[in-house]
């Protein structure tokens, strides 16, 4: 007798099968929208409204919503990903930057810089649960640790980033670094972070343990976005001021590679083996996609106006 599949699980076997890899979210903050990228094939699938300037995104751990600030909107949108709409908004606060997700998706950051916190909104509320004050002006990037012990905090005016204990809802450090940082990435086992200073062009290797400076080098021009290599051997910087990738060896603390891309690289993500880096380039309207086996750029994919950043799940 042949068996008939109901037909929710049809409509999922289609879903699942409709893209071969994971998916590459960007933001474009020139056209208001959310690209997605099959990671498989590199090419866009579809295109969903985001908001009037949405800039950080985040992927809830499923799959199934898409978080992204809208920074003249002051909110978070909400986006239902296999409905392709929006299905809620939250409000943040004047000017919302880059966002973060803790390893089980239960919050999400955002960094708001006209009152210089970090607002945590609750996924399982869809709601602002409450916001930390952070001492650095200007808040950029609020990047979680791996074990979602720490958020760090980058503030472009402040020449430093900010340590915020998640269990106590406070800051309780500051770490001086170059002028304007910007990018933050963790190592996988969460003992180092990686800062990238825009203005003194330099890379900032951080003592999770301590919260010092660790190690301090010359990057390249403008350095930017900042994404580690799930082996934790090396670190990918964006110069905006050359237009290329940098390859930081993390055992010898040297750069080994730069890789041409796209005008205005911006930030950046892996794909979860590893093997291909996505980079938003502003001012081309594209996206770079770097082999980090050959070290090259393989693709540059068309998305919106003025790509901002790249979430991938």
């Amino acid at each position: 007798m042949r068996r008939v599949l109901p037909t929710l699980t049809l409509l999922a076997a289609a879903i699942a099968s409709a893209h071969a890899g994971p998916l590459a979210y960007v933001s474009n903050e020139g056209s208001g929208t959310l690209s997605v990228i099959d990671t498989a094939t590199d090419a866009v699938l579809y295109e969903l409204p985001a908001g009037a300037k949405p800039r950080g995104a985040v992927v809830s751990p499923d799959g199934r919503r898409a978080y992204v600030s809208d920074q003249p909107g002051n909110r978070l949108v909400v986006l239902d990903l296999a409905a392709r709409r929006q299905a809620g908004e939250i409000p943040l606060g004047e000017s919302p930057e880059g966002l973060g997700q803790s390893p089980d998706g239960r919050w999400v950051v955002a960094a708001v810089e006209e009152s210089n916190e970090v607002v945590f909104v609750d996924t399982r509320t869809m709601a602002r649960s409450f916001g930390v004050k952070v001492k650095g002006k200007n808040p950029e990037h609020a990047v979680f640790s791996p074990d979602g012990r720490w958020v760090l905090v980058s503030a472009e005016e402040g020449s430093a980033v900010d340590v915020i204990d998640v269990a106590k809802r406070a800051q309780v450090a500051q770490i001086p670094v170059g002028t304007r940082p910007r990018g933050i990435g963790f190592s996988p086992d969460g003992r180092r972070a990686f800062v990238a200073s825009e203005m003194s062009s330099e890379i900032y290797v951080i003592d999770t343990q301590s919260f010092t400076v660790q190690d301090k080098l010359m990057a390249g021009p403008k350095s930017n976005g900042i994404s580690v290599h799930p082996d934790g051997r090396r670190v990918f910087i964006s110069n905006g001021g050359d237009a290329t990738v940098s390859v930081l060896d993390v055992d010898r603390m040297a750069f080994i590679a730069t890789i041409p891309v796209g005008q205005r690289p911006w930030n950046m993500a892996l794909t979860p083996d590893g093997r291909k880096l996505y980079v938003a380039c502003g001012r081309s309207g594209a996206v770079s996609v770097i082999d980090t086996e050959t070290q090259k750029k393989v693709a540059d994919v068309a998305v919106g106006k003025l790509p901002w950043g790249v979430v991938i799940h």
